[in-house]
């Protein structure tokens, strides 16, 4: 799959996709990222991306010939249409549902706003999908993208030490939708704690039970709305029931 990164500060993304487990799907191209910079396509000898918002007010605006200009090169480059993807608060909030569409796909362009936003002409015309992180706001779309690559990347064959790893995230199907369990390590006692009784039995099945539980608890806990949405979908039962009763 591949993705086109609309920045006007592209040498963000260098450190990003040479560190940690997932710099293997960059290097391998199993997730190919292409960097464009709409300054490059600007007019004149400034180069500028940029100017005072009509109406007045604080800040500037991205312009929205310098945007478009370099969409067209970067679809170009691509050989075929592709989504438009722009991160922005008042889009769709990126979840786990979300990330595994995006890692089966051919990819997007990603679209980094930065000031006080993007000329609407342009959004109006080019953008075809909204997303947001969250109920907060960034200087820019660079941590944002960053966050959808590394979703994706993650979720590549051969890019995780161990397949299983992924599984086993928080808001995975394959647990149901739930949080994670808390992870315990060597050594056995640090700073008067212990691991609990379970995890060192040996007996997988008690093992299995205690995470379960944990996964349970922690959901309920922080996210009843995610515990909500499992038990309307059929996927809790008399033992998942009897353990959220427990921890009420």
């Amino acid at each position: 799959m591949r993705f086109d990164v609309l920045t006007l500060f592209p040498e963000l993304f260098a450190p990003f996709m040479a560190s940690g487990v997932t710099r293997r799907a960059y290097e391998s191209k199993q997730v190919e990222v292409v960097l464009w910079n709409p300054r490059d396509f600007a007019q004149g000898n400034y180069k500028r991306v940029d100017d005072r918002p009509f109406g007045g007010g604080p800040g500037m605006v991205m312009m929205a010939e310098p945007l478009s200009a370099c969409l067209d090169a970067a679809l170009t480059a691509r050989g075929a249409d592709a989504p438009i993807v722009l991160f922005s608060p008042i889009g769709e909030a990126l979840r786990h549902e979300a990330v595994e569409k995006w890692s089966a796909s051919e990819g997007a362009v990603l679209v980094c706003g930065r000031y006080e936003g993007i000329d609407q002409r342009f959004i109006d015309a080019r953008v075809t999908h909204q997303i947001s992180l969250g109920d907060f706001v960034l200087s820019g779309g660079e941590i944002a993208a960053m966050a959808l690559l590394d979703a994706v990347a993650r979720l590549q064959p051969g890019v995780l030490g161990d397949e299983a790893s992924h599984v086993q995230d928080s808001f995975n199907p394959a647990l149901d939708g739930l949080l994670d369990c808390p992870h315990y390590t060597r050594p056995e006692q640090w700073n008067g704690q212990g691991v609990p009784a379970p995890l060192l039995s040996g007996h997988h099945a008690q093992i299995e039970r205690w995470r379960r539980d944990q996964r349970l608890a922690m959901t309920a806990a922080r996210r009843p709305d995610l515990i909500n949405a499992a038990r309307a979908a059929g996927r809790l039962d008399k033992a998942d029931e009897t353990a959220l009763k427990k921890k009420l």
